[in-house]
């Protein structure tokens, strides 16, 4: 009977071992917020700017989640503990994906970090920028303004 048991642990352990996680492209899945306006935000621990986007991103996603805006901060750390370590200084209160060998960023073509990209409620893309400014968070949060405005009327 221990035999029984130790072959079917053993076997149940590397069943469970064995799958595989899902890529960042999977994980992301942006087919699953079609009538959503989706503000894409690739990131990464060392990024300077990304210290002061994160309460901003925080602040729109608060703002604006109930008029169908999704804020996905995509992190570009090639060590999941710089990501974790970023986070604990500078929560998140929107959703994370973690793409350690750059499949998103090299996807969407990154200029830079960090780098938003604004997609429509039919999941184009309509704006893109490359670092964050202070300055223009005005700008960019017109432009979450008229995506949200475009699937209401």
């Amino acid at each position: 009977m221990k035999l029984l048991y130790s072959f079917l642990f053993l076997f149940c352990f590397s069943t469970i071992a064995s799958e595989t996680a899902p890529t960042p492209a999977q994980a992301l899945n942006l087919a699953q917020y079609q009538g959503k306006v989706v503000l894409l935000d690739f990131w990464a621990s060392w990024c300077g700017p990304c210290r002061q986007s994160f309460p901003w991103l925080n602040q729109m996603q608060q703002k604006y989640r109930d008029q169908g805006l999704v804020i996905i901060a995509v992190n570009e750390d090639e060590e999941h503990a710089d990501a974790m370590q970023f986070l604990q200084k500078y929560p998140a209160q929107f959703s994370l994906v973690f793409d350690p060998q750059g499949e998103l960023a090299s996807h969407y073509q990154l200029q830079g970090m960090p780098t938003s990209i604004f997609l429509d409620r039919t999941g184009q893309i309509r704006f893109s920028h490359a670092g964050f400014f202070t300055a223009k968070t005005t700008d960019y949060e017109h432009e979450i303004q008229q995506l949200l405005q475009e699937g209401t009327k």
